[in-house]
């Protein structure tokens, strides 16, 4: 069987970020998460937001993907306004948030709920297409528990390209993996995106991560959350994490962010 090419590859999206603010109540504690953020993120541009807990990284990630509304702007898909979670775009988390009844090709099938229109085997060929793409083919009929850590990100990416999005959000999805599992799921990211150029914005902790997957790294400092300042890759692809120009950037960037974060300086005007 052959799959038809859109229904594998769809053509990415543009993101429009424009003067968002957003607050969370606590008790009688009111949290500043945004602060008149901008951003705009190009079609197939890889962006990593990277800044210190409480930055607001996250939130934003939730806005794009319509699961929080903003208090103030908007935020846009090629120009259409985004106010609820929708197929084009979809979510990968710190915990793969698999479920342990289905197995590894049942995990992906469910994803493919969110892609009317496919039979029953066009569903399995496509599921069986993103197992392969993450080199899981041959572990299809295996039990989440008898996965590792990276084996289980792999399906849960898997499953979240499965109904093809135009657009991937990935919050600190390697996170809780060992420092040799991250390293292989780098190039194993980096492999995909160049392959699919899906538009994908990546939050992290971690600046040498964002340093080595992003076309872009965009740096938040707290309370309240605002954009301090951006920084373009210009590396070459696949990147190792442990080179000496990746370092050279990651030294810079992370400075910067002591700065900023240390500062809490107000926008420059």
């Amino acid at each position: 069987m052959t799959l038809d090419t859109e229904l594998l590859n769809p053509p990415p999206a543009k993101l429009s970020v424009r003067d968002v603010s957003k607050r969370f109540v606590s008790g009688a504690r009111e949290i500043h998460a945004l602060d008149h953020v901008s951003l705009e993120i190009g079609e197939g541009e890889f962006v990593c937001l990277v800044g210190p807990s409480g930055c607001g990284k996250s939130t934003l990630l939730n806005i794009i993907a319509g699961l929080e509304r903003t208090d103030g702007g908007d935020v846009s898909a090629e120009g259409a306004a985004i106010s609820a979670p929708g197929r084009e775009r979809m979510m990968m988390f710190q915990e793969s948030a698999l479920f342990p009844w289905l197995d590894v090709l049942g995990n992906v099938l469910f994803g493919l709920h969110l892609k009317p229109g496919l039979t029953k085997t066009e569903r399995v060929a496509v599921a069986r297409h993103y197992l392969k793409l993450v080199g899981l083919e041959k572990f299809e009929r295996a039990n989440v528990h008898e996965l590792s850590g990276g084996m289980k990100q792999r399906v849960a990416l898997a499953r979240a390209l499965a109904p093809n999005p135009r657009v991937l959000l990935m919050d600190e999805p390697f996170g809780a993996l060992d420092a040799l599992t991250r390293e292989q799921l780098y190039g194993d990211l980096q492999r995909i995106w160049a392959e699919r150029r899906k538009t994908i914005v990546f939050v992290t902790h971690n600046v040498r991560e964002a340093v080595c997957l992003g076309d872009r790294v965009v740096l938040f400092s707290p309370h309240p959350g605002r954009i301090r300042e951006e920084f373009v890759i210009d590396l070459p692809r696949p990147r190792d994490i442990n080179s000496v120009e990746l370092a050279r950037y990651s030294t810079r960037i992370t400075a910067a962010l002591k700065n900023h974060t240390a500062h809490n300086e107000e926008p420059s005007e």
